[in-house]
Parts: C-alpha cells; structure tokens; sequence
C-alpha cells in the first residue's frame, strides 16, 4: 500500500495544472460549506442570547390566556401572581411585565401600540427600565426602531390611548424618555415601555401581570402558581430554533451545488485519467499488478485531491474563519432588519469541533466514493486488450 500510495502521489503531483485546479474547486468547497455551518450556527448562538438576555432571562410564568401570537388575548391575559410566586417577585428571582393593547398618535396619526409595563427597579433582563423612574407626565421607553419609525425623539409629548378592565376608552399624554438599543426586534416594533405601576392604574387591574421573567439559570421550585404556566427556555426557544433549521435547509442547497463542482471535477479527472492511461493500466497488470490494486492505486490519486484540498483550504481558510469568529462580518442594518431575527448588524461565526469534524469526514468519504466509481471499470480490463488500447 506504500508503493501504491507514491506512485499515485507522483501521478498526481505529475498532472500539474490540472490536478491544482481540481484541488482548488475542492478547497472552494470544503471552505465554504463549513464557513456556511459556521455561519448559521453563530446566528443562532446571537439569537439566543439576545432573546435570553433582554426578554426570556431564565423563563417566564405566562398567564394561561395569554397568546404573543394573538394581541387580542392581551385583554384578559392578565392577574396577580399566587403568594409564592409574588414572593420569587420579591426575593428579586423574577420581575412582573403587563401588556396592555393600544394606540400612539404620533404628529396626529394613529398607530397600534403595545403598552408594556415594567419594574424601573427590575435587574432581571437587561432593558434600561431606570429611565422610567421619576417624572411628572408619565415617562416612556422605546427602540429606535419604534423612535425611526414613528419619527419620535426624547422629550417629545404624545398621546396614547387603551381600554381599561371595564371596557371603557381612555387617554393620556406620554412623554419619550428614553430611546433604547435592541436588536430583538418583538421588544422594539411598536412597543411603549411604561412603569408598570402606572400602567396598571390606567387599567385598573392592581398588582396584576401578564407574564413573569424569572432571572437566568432559574431553576424552577415547586410553587403554587394558579392561572400562570411555567414556560421553559426550550418553549420560548423554539421559534429561533426553528428559523435555524429552516435557514441550514436552504443553505443544503448551496453545499450541494458547491461540493458538486469539486466532486464533478474529480470524477471527470478520474474518467479522463483511466481512458488515457489505458497503456499504463496493461502495463501495470502484465507486470503482475493486480485489478485489486490498479483499482486501489487510481482510487487513491482520487482521494489524494481530496487531502491536498484539505491542506489548501486549511492554509486559506483557517484564517477567514478566525477573522469571521473575532472581527465578525458587518452587514447594513436595513438588510438585518428585514430579516426580522434577534440580529445584530455585525454576525459571528461559530464552530463545534465535533460538528466539522463529522463534516470533513462526510466530505472526505464523498471524495473517496467519487474517486472509486470510474476506478471499478478497469476490474473488467483484460491487460492484453489495455495494452492494445483498448477500455473492454
């Protein structure tokens, strides 16, 4: 197997340009399919910990009508926490959020709204709710999103207006006192952040809430909640999760084409190289080579492409993904937001050893088969026909 493995070496080395261009359409490939996955999976840690850090913290108590895929629901998706539960609210394990629907008339014109009251006390997510505190008209908090699109700025008065417990119109002036940096887009659009004592003066409902953000690596006791449900990081997790995997099957369609031009160049490398090199082969079996090993030399100048590939790419490419992992890749914020993901305008890419390497042994196995399959045709050579020339 030794002499087989520098005589196919040799072979390759010997075909110059042709066997660089292979190697280079490979390295291509390989680069490119792990820099993908790398890219998807650095998305997916960002959303996570976006989500995780500034609106689901270690999980959330929601009440058992409340619906964030249904604003109507937000009419009765509201009560006051059980004692013990009021008490994690205490011992400073949770902070209380209530939303209410609504509307903002921003320079005259209406716009749907949601009231989201919170704790300016609250150091469970991480919302600058301190620069709610204090203030003679009610002080709000938006995004800058929501600030852009409502062409609001700080210290600027408008009017809201919502519906109370008893079904009754009401309104007030507001006055912007805080525009906030999110990149979690639900916490942003169409979102006035209020005291949440406030806000439930305006509705009536007194220590109520719609849901509880408990602080991160919560681990859930064994309390009474009566008409709040405990939802895990996996349940509020699970719409990133699904964006992951949908986005990893439309980049399926790009490893495909890629890895298929590096394998096409290598299967008609091997086509070629077997139909040219009929004289060889005969040689080869007359002076006692086997079909086993003539198979075995030509599957190895194929696979041979596929290590020299993985030696360039390694040279070109372990560079772009330290510079992608550390420096990150900026992309403009319009192109981010209509994304409509928990994203920053500057992505990371991110990389499990144990993923890429199952990756690059998938990879090399492909390169292995593609090399085999034009090889098995010289098994049914007879060397007197090779030597004449002939493939039969």
């Amino acid at each position: 197997m030794k002499v087989l493995f520098k005589l196919a070496l040799r072979n390759i080395l010997g075909a110059g340009l042709r066997t660089w261009l292979n190697v280079g359409a490979l390295s291509f490939g390989f680069v490119i399919v792990i820099w993908m996955q790398g890219l998807y999976e650095g998305m997916l840690q960002q959303m996570i910990t976006a989500s995780v850090d500034a609106d689901y913290g270690g999980g959330q108590y929601w009440h058992e009508a409340y619906d964030p895929y249904d604003p109507l629901s937000l009419e009765d998706a509201h009560a006051k926490p059980s004692a013990q539960l009021q008490q994690e609210i205490n011992n400073g394990q949770a902070t209380p959020i209530l939303l209410v629907s609504g509307s903002v008339f921003p320079h005259g014109r209406a716009q749907p709204a949601v009231l989201r009251g919170i704790d300016p006390a609250q150091d469970i997510i991480n919302i600058p709710a301190s620069s709610l505190r204090g203030n003679e008209i009610i002080p709000v908090m938006i995004g800058q999103r929501m600030a852009r699109d409502s062409n609001l700025n700080i210290g600027d008065t408008v009017t809201i207006r919502w519906r109370d417990v008893d079904g009754t119109f009401d309104a007030t002036d507001i006055e912007i006192v805080h525009i906030m940096e999110t990149i979690v887009p639900g916490l942003d659009f169409g979102q006035l952040w209020l005291p949440i004592e406030d806000l439930r003066k305006m509705i009536g409902t007194p220590g109520e809430s719609t849901f509880i953000i408990t602080r991160k690596h919560y681990t859930k006791p064994n309390i009474n909640t009566p008409g709040f449900e405990f939802r895990d990081l996996d349940f509020l997790l699970a719409d990133e999760r699904a964006i992951y995997q949908s986005k990893q099957i439309g980049g399926s369609i790009m490893y495909i084409i890629l890895l298929s031009m590096g394998l096409l160049a290598i299967f008609d490398t091997q086509v070629l190289a077997i139909f040219r090199r009929r004289k060889e082969i005969g040689t080869l079996m007359a002076l006692g080579m086997n079909r086993f090993q003539v198979v075995s030399l030509f599957t190895i100048e194929g696979s041979l492409h596929g290590l020299l590939a993985l030696l360039v790419g390694s040279i070109w490419g372990i560079p772009l993904m330290a510079y992608t992992s550390i420096i990150g890749i900026t992309f403009p914020p319009e192109m981010i937001e209509g994304f409509g993901m928990a994203l920053g305008a500057t992505m990371y890419t991110s990389y499990a050893p144990s993923v890429y390497g199952i990756t690059l042994m998938i990879l090399m196995l492909s390169v292995i088969v593609v090399s085999f399959l034009p090889a098995r045709r010289i098994s049914k050579m007879k060397a007197t026909d090779a030597i004449r020339g002939k493939t039969q």
